[in-house]
């Protein structure tokens, strides 16, 4: 059955949350009375959409339902969860509570998204303190999957537990921290990198973009997939961690820092910074940089999920969760109807996936199709064990034809059916779809092949009576149309 979260607050942080629940298949009811809400998360949504789903390579579930409503208590009404991100105003927060859970009793978590008040001072008061805590996510909610999870002292390991099962099903980490403490963890960090930067920036040691410069060039790449320590351990070589701090310990007592000592906000200072971002930033508008900023998480997070590191490895734990129990699951013997095409890809298209045109570039249809031949080839029993036993069957032929364009963001499936199949030889016709649009055709034809002298050779008996299967059921289909055509004679 579809949860339903209700979000109090849509303003940059509350329309990330509606985006994260409702694409993880949540319905979404937003309460926030600016007049303007439904228009910015609307927009937030949009880039959400392009750029949320490709960071997967199976498919989210199918999006929920997204409604507005006037008043709190319409929106909490039935609620599974509750996010509340209205203004940083303590009484505010305590109001809202209130309200909320003169509704909810003490049934619904309340996750709070401040970035400063401890969670006892959330819950004061509260008729159930327990059910309130702290839910701090950073922007984009929608990409960024840490979410610093700080219950109060009245809350059972049941809530914590049911916190952490919420934020890790929409595919976030839950930082859980042992002890509350004004900040929370992550922005304690900012907090200490803004003041220093703040100093130089005073003091005409460096413009904002040149800090910028300094951490996006330098240690920001290290810690997006090692964070601090990690780092410093590497820093220290054979010796690790202790000779890292033996050698740089001392350090720590030089006054290379002015973290105890803010600068005054003066107008001259406001005025400073203000031209300099200007200058570095001011040819965008903030949804251009906002989309600029996505496409970059999007290719640094795919990058990561290839090698399994950092939020990389998050997105891949993520995604088998999202395969599991679907139809890409199964194997030949599972498919009931053998005599049908079979859907051997189901995802959105990432945005690292795009060209200049605008639209997926035309190496992907291929990336694509032969991760549909992979699929298919899993389907049969040519897995990784098989491979590694000694058989594989490799790519001798591939036509494509591109019919239509695609865009970042969209769902594709692939439908693959087998044109002729066994002995030594599989005949794939793969059609790629975005709903009922036909994109492109990809017909390919491979070998089996003995590893061990890579030539080609006669499939395992399993593996061939699988073909042969699907071979046999689909031959009484109709020829697809291109099939065995020459380059330009299928249009």
């Amino acid at each position: 059955m579809t949860k339903t979260a209700a979000i109090i607050g849509g303003g940059v942080i509350g329309g990330g949350w509606a985006a994260r629940f409702l694409l993880n298949g949540w319905d979404v009811r937003v309460c926030d009375p600016d007049p303007e809400a439904e228009r910015k998360i609307s927009e937030v949504l949009g880039n959400a959409r392009r750029s949320l789903p490709g960071l997967c390579d199976a498919a989210l579930p199918p999006e929920g339902r997204l409604s507005f409503v006037p008043h709190i208590g319409e929106a909490v009404e039935g609620a599974d969860w509750v996010q509340e991100s209205v203004p940083e105003r303590l009484q505010i927060k305590l109001d809202v509570y209130a309200r909320i859970q003169a509704v909810t009793g003490g049934e619904v978590i309340i996750g709070s998204s401040t970035s400063g008040f401890r969670p006892s001072q959330l819950a004061e008061g509260a008729a159930h303190p327990g059910a309130i805590m702290v839910c701090h996510p950073f922007n984009p909610v929608y990409l960024l999957p840490l979410v610093e999870l700080v219950p109060t002292p009245a809350s059972s390991d049941a809530q914590v537990a049911t916190a952490r099962e919420t934020i890790t099903g929409l595919g976030m980490y839950p930082l859980h921290l042992r002890k509350e403490i004004d900040a929370h963890v992550a922005d304690r960090f900012l907090e200490a990198v803004w003041r220093e930067a703040l100093w130089l920036v005073k003091d005409g040691i460096a413009t904002t973009e040149e800090i910028d410069n300094a951490i996006r060039y330098g240690f920001g790449i290290r810690w997006a997939q090692m964070g601090l320590f990690e780092t410093y351990r590497v820093a220290g070589g054979e010796a690790g961690m202790k000779h890292f701090m033996a050698q740089f310990g001392p350090a720590l007592k030089w006054p290379w820092t002015r973290l105890m000592d803010v600068p005054e906000f003066t107008d001259e200072l406001v005025d400073l910074i203000a031209g300099q971002s200007d200058a570095q930033s001011g040819a965008h508008s903030i949804r251009d940089l906002e989309r600029i900023r996505d496409n970059n998480l999007v290719a640094m997070m795919r990058a990561l999920k290839a090698q399994d590191q950092g939020a990389g490895a998050l997105i891949n734990a993520h995604e088998a969760r999202l395969r599991t129990g679907t139809v890409l699951a199964a194997r030949s013997a599972e498919i009931d109807d053998p005599s049908q095409p079979v859907m051997t890809i189901h995802r959105a298209v990432p945005i690292d996936w795009t060209d200049y045109n605008g639209h997926m570039n035309e190496a992907r249809y291929l990336d694509a199709f032969g991760m549909a031949t992979d699929r298919f080839m899993e389907l049969i029993g040519c897995d990784a064990g098989y491979i590694a036993a000694g058989g594989s069957y490799f790519t001798a032929e591939t036509h494509i034809r591109h019919i239509d364009e695609v865009h970042a963001g969209a769902r594709i499936t692939v439908q693959t059916r087998v044109l002729a199949g066994g002995g030594k030889k599989m005949h794939l016709w793969h059609e790629m779809y975005e709903g009922d649009r036909l994109l492109a055709t990809g017909e390919h034809f491979l070998l089996h092949v003995d590893l061990a002298t890579r030539r080609s050779a006669p499939a395992g008996a399993a593996v061939d009576a699988a073909l042969r299967r699907f071979a046999e059921a689909q031959a009484g289909l109709p020829r697809p149309e291109g099939a065995g055509a020459a380059i330009g004679g299928g249009r």
